[in-house]
């Protein structure tokens, strides 16, 4: 899943699954179940969506994560979070181009998010867009000069130009 991930893409959830388990398989397993069971049983409580999308995320279930951020999203749209988690895990997913509709999204509320600018520049490389994609990788230089994914993106944006 990490093919092309900008290098600071947070690990969403972590500790999260599981943690009461004590790594016993069966137990993670009730666990999981019962946090999407009160997912789907209780469609208006935010927490227990994103809780679910979490979960299915680990396991590289993209579109089940989708289906409750999307959720969550609608009890909560200006939930910042949210929106950057749904641009990571389109992205993660392959859906490119609602990666880089969430990005932007989380863009409008926050332009200065480091993560948030190395995944539209990741999204617009990722479709081929050369020049979204040379947008996003300025606006990334400027806000972090240093940051370890300009190098790939540069030189992904530059084999794009050359019709590579």
């Amino acid at each position: 899943a990490s093919q092309g991930l900008p290098a600071n893409h947070p690990t969403i959830g972590g500790a999260g699954a599981g943690q009461n388990a004590g790594g016993d398989p069966q137990a993670m397993r009730a666990e999981v179940a019962s946090s999407i069971e009160k997912a789907r049983k209780e469609p208006d409580n935010f927490d227990a969506q994103v809780k679910a999308a979490e979960l299915y995320y680990q396991i590289q279930r993209y579109d089940q994560a989708i289906e409750f951020l999307l959720k969550a999203n609608t009890l909560k749209p200006t939930d910042y979070r949210t929106v950057v988690i749904l641009g990571m895990v389109n992205l993660d997913a392959g859906h490119y181009d609602t990666a880089e509709k969430w990005y932007r999204a989380a863009m409008k509320m926050k332009s200065d998010d480091v993560m948030v600018l190395s995944g539209l520049a990741a999204a617009t490389l990722e479709r081929g867009d050369a020049k979204a994609a040379e947008d996003a990788i300025a606006k990334l230089e400027k806000v972090d000069p240093n940051s370890q994914d300009l190098p790939q993106f540069k030189d992904k944006l530059a084999s794009l130009k050359a019709g590579k």
